[in-house]
């Protein structure tokens, strides 16, 4: 099946506060979000015509972006309007819908002060990030890579420069025949997959590597929350990569991959079972609840 390049399609993305032609949506070559990897972003899905967690996402682009030392001149109410805008104006009620904000192209050097802050929003059709392979399990190689120390990056952010080892990673392991990698902290702990986080079930429980050094997921606590519900007792905890033989499952939560089960990593298998099946159908269903019944529950 031939790709749809992203910069060759009809629709509208809301760009700077107005919308314009996807094919008009355009920066110039000397940005410096470009140059310096100045720009944060955000990954969420609507479904039945309600985006997910929309305020949550919101909030977490503007604290990303103050992270890296710039104020997105929009308010949360506001981006959360041109959020819905645009995936009204695409004519889409199941979307994923990316916002992205980055420093323009009036300074171009490392010191950036002058630079205006751009938004843009875009929306387009994307099912589950792992296709056809979700529901019999992804396989999962070992990255080389490794997930940076917070004193050498900004790791609570959704900064655009923290995905380029995942992009590496998750193309090295594509390489091998694997659909993803897990990568491992700078101690060698277990940290997460390339763009989504991590879930072993051991003994019952849930187990999850406490979110120190990367995002801390916001479909991560969505399952957290949901567990609970289930009376299913969550551990958050770092988890050694010599601890997986410990584990009889494993799924990823992320937006883009939603709840996908995992049948290998590195040569390990695990059989997706109750727990991932359970809280796989409780994602689903809450994901199309009304907005206002999901932050209850998830309160």
């Amino acid at each position: 099946m031939a790709l749809v390049p992203f910069d060759d399609r009809d629709g509208q993305i809301w760009l700077d506060g107005s919308m314009v032609p996807w094919r008009e949506a355009k920066l110039h070559v000397l940005s410096h979000g470009l140059h310096y990897a100045s720009g944060v972003f955000e990954g969420e899905r609507a479904y039945a015509g309600n985006i997910f967690r929309l305020r949550t996402h919101t909030e977490r682009l503007l604290n990303s972006g103050r992270i890296l030392g710039f104020q997105i001149p929009w308010t949360a109410d506001q981006i959360d309007e041109a959020c819905k805008a645009v995936v009204k104006a695409n004519g889409l009620t199941d979307a994923y819908v990316r916002p992205i904000a980055w420093r323009g192209a009036e300074q171009l050097s490392v010191s950036a002060q002058q630079t205006r802050i751009h938004l843009a929003i875009a929306t387009w059709a994307w099912p589950n990030l792992f296709g056809d392979n979700r529901m019999k399990g992804v396989r999962l190689g070992l990255a080389a890579w490794k997930r940076p120390h917070p004193e050498t990056a900004p790791t609570a952010s959704k900064a655009a420069g923290l995905y380029m080892i995942g992009t590496l990673s998750k193309h090295a392991a594509e390489a091998e025949g694997f659909d993803d990698a897990l990568m491992l902290d700078w101690r060698g702990r277990i940290a997460e997959a390339t763009g989504a986080n991590i879930f072993l079930a051991m003994g019952g429980e849930l187990h999850t590597p406490t979110p120190d050094c990367f995002l801390d997921g916001i479909t991560r606590r969505t399952v957290m929350a949901l567990a609970k519900h289930r009376q299913i007792k969550v551990v958050e905890r770092p988890i050694l990569y010599e601890e997986l033989p410990n584990a009889s499952e494993v799924f990823l939560a992320g937006t883009a991959a939603e709840i996908t089960p995992v049948r290998e990593i590195a040569g390990q298998a695990f059989t997706p079972g109750m727990i991932t099946e359970t809280l796989l159908g409780d994602y689903e269903k809450t994901t199309r609840m009304a907005p206002a019944e999901v932050d209850k529950l998830i309160a």
